[in-house]
Formats: C-alpha cells, sequence, structure tokens
C-alpha cells in the first residue's frame, strides 16, 4: 500500500503556498475596487472571511507539513481530523465545476488553465487524506 506521509507533506506544503498567495490573487481578481462597492458590513465581512480562510490553510499546511506522523498513527483523532479534510477538499473540488460559471473560465487560457490546476490540486489533497484515512482503517 502508498505510504502517504510524503502526499501529506506535499500538501501541507501547497496549502502552506496558498495561504499567502491570497493576496496576488486578490490584486489579480480587485477585490479590494469590487470590496469599496460593498456595504460597510459586506465588505467587513468579506475581509473577515478572506482571513480566516486564509488562517485554516496555514493551519492546515502545518498540520499537514509538521505533524504528519500525528496524521498517520491510528487514532480516533487523526480519524476525524483526515474525515474532516477529506470531507472539506472534496467539497471543494465539487464547488469547482458547480458551483463556478463555466463561463467565468471557459474560452479565457489563463482561467481554463488555472481552473484545470485547482481541479487536479483539490483532487490530489482529497485522495491524498482518502488515503490517509484508509490507512486508519487498515490497522
Amino acid at each position: 500500500m502508498i505510504d502517504p506521509t510524503v502526499h501529506l507533506r506535499v500538501v501541507g506544503a501547497a496549502l502552506l503556498i496558498l495561504s499567502p498567495a491570497h493576496l496576488w490573487i486578490g490584486r489579480h481578481l480587485s477585490w479590494r475596487a469590487d470590496a469599496s462597492r460593498m456595504s460597510a458590513i459586506n465588505r467587513q465581512i468579506f475581509h473577515t472571511h478572506t482571513f480566516f480562510l486564509c488562517l485554516t490553510l496555514a493551519m492546515m499546511g502545518t498540520l499537514c507539513l509538521f505533524y504528519t506522523q500525528t496524521l498517520t498513527t491510528p487514532t480516533p483523532l487523526a480519524r476525524v481530523v483526515l474525515w474532516g479534510l477529506m470531507i472539506f477538499w472534496g467539497a471543494r473540488l465539487i464547488f469547482q465545476w458547480f458551483v463556478y460559471e463555466w463561463s467565468h473560465w471557459r474560452g479565457h487560457r489563463l482561467y481554463t488553465f488555472v481552473h484545470v490546476v485547482f481541479t487536479l490540486m483539490w483532487a490530489y489533497f482529497t485522495l491524498t487524506f482518502w488515503l490517509a484515512l484508509r490507512l486508519q482503517y487498515a490497522n
């Protein structure tokens, strides 16, 4: 059976990169200009949610990169955490295809490329957590 240790560390590193990458993503997608047109409460909610998304990604990344042994040791807590991570990234994969309108990326080379890369990344994350979870029950 495949050892998920290396894959969990790759996922962790990717998440730690993805967290601060939201600064660049926000600039590229003009979040500041869009947010300036929102009401104060919606703007504050948007900024708060973005901050906590980045914090969550960094915490997930830290867990996967630096606490891999804890995730791969069969315990009830490891199972619960892996179930949560697998469901989270599986849902994100589904949203990639069924929530975002296709018109956002179809016909645009860069956006189509980014769409495919993120689809593959979310699938890899989901499969990595599934593999680690499967090994939890194999022991």
